[in-house]
């Protein structure tokens, strides 16, 4: 197990957590974030056995472009009238196989991302920050995670086409995970 990691039922700290996306937008990069989600990690005595949940409010997105934002929101691209919720599912955890000597606990996250009711399996690169006790002696652990999507994989396909081969959205998403979870009191 990792060290500091106990086992148990540890929650999303949501005010100290973050869900990140960057698509490339014309000749740029658009970054923008999701300010709605939650979730669990249920961590086993056997951390490569542990399981984890999170759903993020579609509706949340922020791309600091309120008319981009509703406009993302719409039937055309993500439609969240009739998918409301993004939601990711662990199915497994292993030992991250990275090139470099990491300074941190790595490890690959496999599990099912399901938006826009299209369900396709992501691996999430992941890191371990450890652990401490806050001022309300409450245990907290902090992650790191990252994948690339593409879009389309999710049934998201609108676009308008540029000159020659170039488009305004791109399909590649690079998702950013900064989370803080908290171990649940029995």
């Amino acid at each position: 197990m990792a060290p500091g990691l106990a086992t148990g039922t540890w929650h999303i700290d949501t005010a100290h957590s973050e869900v990140t996306f960057n698509v490339r937008h014309m000749m740029t990069t658009v970054r923008g974030s999701f300010t709605e989600f939650g979730g669990r990690i249920d961590m086993a005595d056997d951390v490569f056995a542990s399981t984890a949940h999170a759903e993020i409010v579609m509706a949340s997105i922020d791309t600091r472009n309120a008319e981009r934002d509703d406009h993302v929101r719409s039937s055309e691209i993500i439609d969240v009238a009739a998918h409301p919720l993004m939601i990711f599912t662990a199915t497994a955890v292993s030992p991250a196989r990275t090139g470099r000597r990491a300074r941190q606990q790595r490890y690959t996250v496999d599990g099912d991302l399901t938006i826009r009711g299209v369900t396709r399996p992501i691996s999430l690169l992941t890191e371990f920050h450890g652990t401490s006790i806050d001022q309300y002696g409450d245990v907290r652990a902090g992650f790191t995670a990252s994948t690339q999507i593409l879009r389309s994989d999710f049934g998201v396909r609108f676009n308008i086409p540029l000159q020659g081969d170039r488009v305004v959205i791109g399909d590649e998403i690079e998702v950013g995970l900064a989370i803080q979870a908290v171990l649940a009191r029995h």
